[in-house]
């Protein structure tokens, strides 16, 4: 049905109409909107939205101070706490954990006492390997790296840089640092040969103790009193000296090329360490001297030497004169009648510290239940075995978990005995009340008969009580001399493991312990022992 024009003109104005208010309020509300974000943007971001979006948190959460590390990163190895005593420090972090959540938004205070380079952590890292805390080490080892790959090798430039830095091929040496303009027997010219160190020494042997040089010129030098001492007395001032301490005695060695001459040739020094009760062989014993429990052996008592009936007092003395023809032997065929070699290479106990084995073990630890993880949880055990030798020919043992720095100065027959039976819960000697007693001597020939003179000489024999009440059970150890260096002077410090048994006295049985997770001991050097300070 066909509609009339004006009809249809009509229909088209109103659509024409409609649309154009619509288009309108389109625009209008579109103005709208706009005008309202550029509002909010200039109104800051608490005018737009009451919830930040995670980009804006992001964005706030960066913008703090410093970014502090997350606990999953750090305490990558949980260690074990005690809780004996209030913790102080665990204390002092809860209390700033809650200021800090009732100031909101305030960063977290500075820890001062924490390393924050790469190269403080490592050297933490190294001083607790040191010390046998192998968690810890490894914890801060981890640290270090992650912060910087080459950590390592800035180490050794700090602390060992002459070591790995290559000498040019042509550096030569000059000993007596003399002018290369002075003709000197001591001096060596820059493009000539190096001296070897013997003769090195013997370039010494002219020169004189020279004092302090005048502090500004016009000015007297200081007096020097020892530089116009003749050698006999110089001579006899170190045999002192090396009596007290053969220690200090060698580290004249560094006062000024006389002295250190002297003390490298004056055998007669040397010969009196060697022969005398302190530090030398007259204090080795070849042959038990006292019981297990330091009881004394019957002196009463007599032996039958053949037809020969002897006690043992003369027996004593028959002993000490085969160790001084003993001494005499080994000392021209295995150390060129040098008493100075043989002091620092024959085996020898040394008394002026103890002896110290850290272990250090894993342990595999309980996971939850009904879990599936790749890495199973492990626990690095330590403990330390304490020796203790004197030279009486008595010994004193200690397995503990304690530190060597809470457990050396306390190894004394005095806290020993105070503390048998746990006494004296209070007094910080506590940890020797686990100590064992016990006595030592070293082999002879008599021990390896089949051995050659090199080879007869260089174990240790200790044997102590039982751990426990029970008194029916001995232990016995077995070990050898070793080197823990390549220096010359770096031997007899080192306790290798040869066995370790246990003895039934009821029954007559030897049992074995393994020793898969024992570590060799090693000497450390121990100033003073118990409150007087004994030496």
């Amino acid at each position: 049905m066909n509609q009339p024009p004006e009809q249809i003109q009509s229909e088209l104005e109103n659509f024409r109409e409609q649309w154009r208010a619509e288009v309108s309020a389109r625009s209008r509300t579109t103005a709208g909107s706009q005008q309202q974000r550029s509002n909010a943007a200039r109104a800051g971001p608490s005018a737009s939205s009451d919830k930040p979006s995670r980009r804006d948190e992001f964005a706030h959460r960066k913008a703090g101070s410093r970014i502090v590390p997350q606990p999953e990163e750090e305490e990558e190895y949980i260690q074990a706490q005690s809780f004996d005593e209030p913790d102080a420090s665990s204390s002092s972090r809860a209390a700033g954990s809650q200021k800090l959540g009732r100031q909101g938004d305030a960063p977290a205070a500075k820890d001062e006492e924490q390393p924050q380079t790469a190269l403080v952590l490592y050297e933490k890292a190294v001083e607790k390997e040191t010390a046998g805390k192998l968690g810890d080490s490894l914890q801060l080892y981890r640290r270090a790296f992650r912060m910087d790959d080459n950590v390592d090798q800035a180490y050794r430039d700090k602390h060992f840089p002459g070591r790995w830095a290559k000498k040019p091929a042509q550096q030569q040496v000059n000993p007596s640092n003399a002018s290369a303009t002075v003709p000197n027997t001591a001096h060596h010219s820059l493009e000539g040969p190096t001296l070897s160190l013997p003769d090195l020494i013997t370039s010494f042997s002219d020169l004189r103790i020279e004092g302090v040089p005048p502090e500004c010129e016009g000015v007297d030098a200081p007096p020097c009193p020892i530089a116009a001492l003749p050698d006999e007395i110089l001579v006899h001032i170190l045999r002192d000296v090396a009596v007290t301490d053969v220690g200090d005695f060698a580290r004249l060695a560094r006062v000024c090329r006389r002295l250190a001459y002297l003390v490298a040739t004056e055998d007669q020094i040397w010969r009196r360490v060697c022969l005398g009760p302190e530090f030398g062989f007259a204090a080795m014993h070849y042959h038990w001297q006292s019981d297990i429990t330091w009881e004394p052996l019957d002196a009463a008592e007599e032996l039958v030497d053949g037809d020969e009936v002897i006690t043992l007092e003369e027996l004593a003395l028959r002993r000490q004169e085969e160790s001084r023809a003993a001494t005499n032997v080994v000392l021209r065929k295995l150390y060129d009648s040098s008493w100075q070699s043989m002091f620092r290479r024959r085996p020898r106990i040394r008394f002026n510290g103890c002896y110290i084995s850290t272990v250090n073990y894993i342990r595999s630890g309980a996971s939850l239940e009904y879990t599936i993880a790749w890495n199973s949880p492990v626990h690095i055990v330590t403990y330390y075995r304490y020796l203790r030798l004197f030279r009486d020919g008595t010994a004193i043992s200690l397995l503990t978990t304690d530190e060597p720095a809470h457990v050396v100065h306390h190894m004394t027959k005095e806290n020993l005995a105070l503390h048998q039976g746990g006494k004296g819960p209070h007094l910080p000697s506590l940890v020797m009340c686990n100590s064992l007693k016990g006595r030592w001597r070293l082999s002879s020939s008599l021990d390896n008969p089949d051995a050659s003179l090199a080879d007869m000489e260089g174990d240790l024999y200790v044997e102590t009580e039982a751990a426990g009440p029970s008194s029916k059970y001995m232990y016995r150890m077995e070990l050898t001399f070793r080197g823990a260096g390549k220096a010359a002077t770096a031997r007899n410090n080192k306790l290798a493991w040869k066995g370790f048994w246990s003895y039934n006295k009821l029954t007559d049985d030897w049992a074995e312990f393994t020793l898969k997770n024992d570590k060799p001991f090693f000497f450390s050097r121990v100033k003073s022992y118990g409150i007087r300070g004994e030496k």
